[in-house]
Protein backbone atom coordinates (compact mmCIF):
# COMPACT_ATOMS: atom_id res chain seq x y z
CA UNK A 1 0.00 0.00 0.00
CA UNK A 2 1.12 3.60 -0.79
CA UNK A 3 2.92 5.48 2.21
CA UNK A 4 1.47 8.33 1.60
CA UNK A 5 -2.30 6.84 1.48
CA UNK A 6 -1.73 5.29 4.75
CA UNK A 7 -0.75 8.34 6.41
CA UNK A 8 -3.83 10.37 4.93
CA UNK A 9 -5.94 7.39 6.17
CA UNK A 10 -4.21 7.91 9.59
CA UNK A 11 -4.36 11.85 9.53
CA UNK A 12 -8.00 11.61 8.68
CA UNK A 13 -8.70 9.05 11.37
CA UNK A 14 -7.16 11.50 13.91
CA UNK A 15 -9.11 14.59 13.16
CA UNK A 16 -12.49 12.43 13.34
CA UNK A 17 -11.28 11.45 16.60
CA UNK A 18 -10.30 14.93 17.54
CA UNK A 19 -13.75 16.31 16.23
CA UNK A 20 -15.46 13.51 18.51
CA UNK A 21 -13.34 14.89 21.20
CA UNK A 22 -14.61 17.95 20.71
CA UNK A 23 -17.68 17.54 20.48
CA UNK A 24 -18.03 16.10 23.56
CA UNK A 25 -16.09 18.75 25.76
CA UNK A 26 -18.62 21.39 23.84
CA UNK A 27 -21.63 19.75 25.71
CA UNK A 28 -23.25 20.47 29.11
CA UNK A 29 -20.89 19.55 32.19
CA UNK A 30 -21.85 16.33 33.97
CA UNK A 31 -22.55 16.10 38.09
CA UNK A 32 -23.06 13.71 40.06
CA UNK A 33 -26.67 13.12 40.98
CA UNK A 34 -28.28 14.76 44.28
CA UNK A 35 -30.11 11.91 46.92
CA UNK A 36 -33.16 12.47 47.74
CA UNK A 37 -33.36 14.81 51.08
CA UNK A 38 -30.94 16.84 48.63
CA UNK A 39 -31.95 21.33 49.93
CA UNK A 40 -32.50 23.00 46.28
CA UNK A 41 -32.88 26.71 45.51
CA UNK A 42 -35.71 27.08 42.87
CA UNK A 43 -35.12 31.36 42.48
CA UNK A 44 -36.90 33.32 40.22
CA UNK A 45 -39.84 35.51 39.75
CA UNK A 46 -43.61 34.53 39.72
CA UNK A 47 -43.31 31.55 37.40
CA UNK A 48 -41.21 29.77 40.02
CA UNK A 49 -43.78 31.17 42.77
CA UNK A 50 -46.16 29.78 41.04
CA UNK A 51 -48.93 32.28 40.11
CA UNK A 52 -52.01 30.67 37.72
CA UNK A 53 -51.86 27.75 40.00
CA UNK A 54 -53.34 26.82 43.37
CA UNK A 55 -50.80 26.19 46.26
CA UNK A 56 -48.81 23.22 46.10
CA UNK A 57 -49.25 23.25 42.23
CA UNK A 58 -46.21 25.30 41.46
CA UNK A 59 -42.95 23.71 39.20
CA UNK A 60 -40.52 23.66 42.58
CA UNK A 61 -43.76 21.14 44.46
CA UNK A 62 -44.16 19.32 41.23
CA UNK A 63 -40.22 18.83 41.23
CA UNK A 64 -39.61 17.90 44.37
CA UNK A 65 -42.14 15.03 43.98
CA UNK A 66 -40.38 13.86 40.27
CA UNK A 67 -36.92 14.04 42.44
CA UNK A 68 -37.32 13.64 46.09
CA UNK A 69 -35.36 16.95 47.04
CA UNK A 70 -36.62 19.36 49.88
CA UNK A 71 -36.92 22.32 47.08
CA UNK A 72 -37.25 25.54 48.58
CA UNK A 73 -39.34 27.89 46.52
CA UNK A 74 -37.90 31.51 46.50
CA UNK A 75 -39.96 33.09 43.33
CA UNK A 76 -41.28 36.34 43.99
CA UNK A 77 -44.19 37.49 41.42
CA UNK A 78 -42.74 40.75 39.81
CA UNK A 79 -39.23 40.06 40.35
CA UNK A 80 -37.09 41.38 37.86
CA UNK A 81 -33.08 40.94 37.25
CA UNK A 82 -32.49 43.78 39.50
CA UNK A 83 -34.32 42.78 42.24
CA UNK A 84 -33.29 39.11 42.17
CA UNK A 85 -29.61 39.99 42.10
CA UNK A 86 -30.60 42.20 45.18
CA UNK A 87 -31.60 39.48 47.50
CA UNK A 88 -29.81 36.61 45.86
CA UNK A 89 -26.60 36.22 48.49
CA UNK A 90 -28.71 36.78 51.42
CA UNK A 91 -31.39 33.78 49.88
CA UNK A 92 -28.42 31.81 49.37
CA UNK A 93 -26.90 32.18 52.92
CA UNK A 94 -30.31 31.41 54.23
CA UNK A 95 -30.78 28.18 52.37
CA UNK A 96 -27.63 26.48 51.78
CA UNK A 97 -28.92 24.68 48.85
CA UNK A 98 -26.68 22.10 47.09
CA UNK A 99 -28.30 23.30 43.73
CA UNK A 100 -29.77 26.18 42.37
CA UNK A 101 -32.17 26.17 39.50
CA UNK A 102 -32.41 30.02 38.08
CA UNK A 103 -35.45 31.38 36.13
CA UNK A 104 -36.13 35.13 36.03
CA UNK A 105 -36.24 37.65 33.05
CA UNK A 106 -39.92 37.66 32.25
CA UNK A 107 -40.28 41.01 34.33
CA UNK A 108 -37.13 43.05 32.78
CA UNK A 109 -39.01 41.94 29.28
CA UNK A 110 -42.22 43.26 29.84
CA UNK A 111 -40.96 46.38 31.33
CA UNK A 112 -38.97 46.53 28.27
CA UNK A 113 -35.48 46.60 30.14
CA UNK A 114 -32.82 46.89 27.91
CA UNK A 115 -31.83 43.15 26.93
CA UNK A 116 -27.80 44.54 28.01
CA UNK A 117 -28.74 44.88 31.46
CA UNK A 118 -30.73 42.01 31.55
CA UNK A 119 -28.23 39.79 30.57
CA UNK A 120 -25.66 41.47 32.73
CA UNK A 121 -27.67 40.96 36.21
CA UNK A 122 -28.33 36.89 34.85
CA UNK A 123 -24.42 36.96 34.56
CA UNK A 124 -23.64 38.26 37.77
CA UNK A 125 -26.40 35.87 39.49
CA UNK A 126 -24.95 32.76 38.12
CA UNK A 127 -21.14 34.46 38.84
CA UNK A 128 -22.62 34.74 42.48
CA UNK A 129 -24.24 31.25 43.14
CA UNK A 130 -21.01 29.46 41.11
CA UNK A 131 -18.51 31.35 43.41
CA UNK A 132 -20.38 30.20 46.36
CA UNK A 133 -19.55 26.56 45.03
CA UNK A 134 -23.28 25.60 43.96
CA UNK A 135 -24.02 24.26 40.59
CA UNK A 136 -26.97 25.83 38.88
CA UNK A 137 -28.79 24.98 36.05
CA UNK A 138 -30.69 28.38 34.08
CA UNK A 139 -33.97 28.10 32.49
CA UNK A 140 -34.65 29.68 29.42
CA UNK A 141 -37.37 32.44 29.82
CA UNK A 142 -39.46 33.52 26.03
CA UNK A 143 -39.60 37.08 25.11
CA UNK A 144 -42.88 37.90 25.64
CA UNK A 145 -45.14 39.37 22.64
CA UNK A 146 -48.71 40.05 21.25
CA UNK A 147 -48.31 38.80 18.27
CA UNK A 148 -45.92 35.45 19.21
CA UNK A 149 -49.16 34.96 22.13
CA UNK A 150 -51.77 35.14 19.25
CA UNK A 151 -50.17 32.74 16.95
CA UNK A 152 -48.97 30.24 19.28
CA UNK A 153 -44.95 31.20 18.82
CA UNK A 154 -42.52 32.22 21.69
CA UNK A 155 -39.03 31.44 20.99
CA UNK A 156 -36.76 31.57 23.76
CA UNK A 157 -34.85 34.81 24.22
CA UNK A 158 -31.33 34.06 22.84
CA UNK A 159 -29.54 35.73 25.74
CA UNK A 160 -30.47 32.73 27.66
CA UNK A 161 -28.22 30.21 25.31
CA UNK A 162 -25.51 32.70 25.02
CA UNK A 163 -25.03 32.82 28.88
CA UNK A 164 -25.50 28.99 29.30
CA UNK A 165 -22.37 28.83 26.89
CA UNK A 166 -20.77 31.73 28.30
CA UNK A 167 -21.09 30.39 31.50
CA UNK A 168 -20.40 27.13 31.23
CA UNK A 169 -23.71 25.69 32.92
CA UNK A 170 -26.44 23.53 32.17
CA UNK A 171 -29.52 25.10 30.64
CA UNK A 172 -33.14 24.14 30.25
CA UNK A 173 -34.68 25.27 27.02
CA UNK A 174 -37.70 25.40 25.11
CA UNK A 175 -39.73 23.82 27.44
CA UNK A 176 -41.33 27.20 29.17
CA UNK A 177 -41.65 28.50 25.59
CA UNK A 178 -43.60 25.34 24.28
CA UNK A 179 -46.10 26.27 27.92
CA UNK A 180 -47.27 29.87 26.79
CA UNK A 181 -47.60 28.63 22.91
CA UNK A 182 -50.29 26.20 24.31
CA UNK A 183 -53.72 27.53 25.26
CA UNK A 184 -54.23 24.52 27.28
CA UNK A 185 -51.25 24.54 29.54
CA UNK A 186 -51.34 28.44 30.57
CA UNK A 187 -53.73 30.40 33.14
CA UNK A 188 -53.02 34.12 31.67
CA UNK A 189 -50.65 34.71 28.40
CA UNK A 190 -47.31 34.78 30.78
CA UNK A 191 -47.68 32.13 33.42
CA UNK A 192 -48.79 28.75 32.79
CA UNK A 193 -51.81 26.78 34.57
CA UNK A 194 -51.07 23.64 36.74
CA UNK A 195 -51.06 21.66 34.07
CA UNK A 196 -48.64 23.75 32.64
CA UNK A 197 -46.65 23.65 35.67
CA UNK A 198 -46.75 20.15 35.83
CA UNK A 199 -44.99 19.93 32.11
CA UNK A 200 -42.75 22.42 33.38
CA UNK A 201 -41.59 20.21 36.72
CA UNK A 202 -41.03 17.30 34.00
CA UNK A 203 -39.22 19.23 31.17
CA UNK A 204 -36.52 20.38 34.44
CA UNK A 205 -36.22 16.83 35.61
CA UNK A 206 -35.66 15.57 32.42
CA UNK A 207 -32.74 18.22 31.40
CA UNK A 208 -31.61 17.41 35.17
CA UNK A 209 -31.60 13.80 34.39
CA UNK A 210 -29.06 14.42 31.29
CA UNK A 211 -26.93 16.54 33.51
CA UNK A 212 -26.38 13.66 36.02
CA UNK A 213 -27.75 15.69 38.68
CA UNK A 214 -31.17 14.04 38.85
CA UNK A 215 -30.76 10.35 38.74
CA UNK A 216 -32.95 8.72 36.23
CA UNK A 217 -35.76 6.19 37.69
Amino acid sequence: MNCRFVRRLVLCGLCAVLALVATACSRSPQYSSLPAGTQVLAFGDSVTYGTGAAKGEDYPSKLAEISGWEIQNRGLPGDTTEGAMARLATTLEETRPALVILEIGGNDFLRRVPENQTRDNIRSMLKTIRQAGIPVVLVSVPRFSLAGAAFGALPDAKLYAELAKDEAVPLIPDIFADILSDPALKSDQVHPNAAGYVKLAEGIAARLADTGLLARR
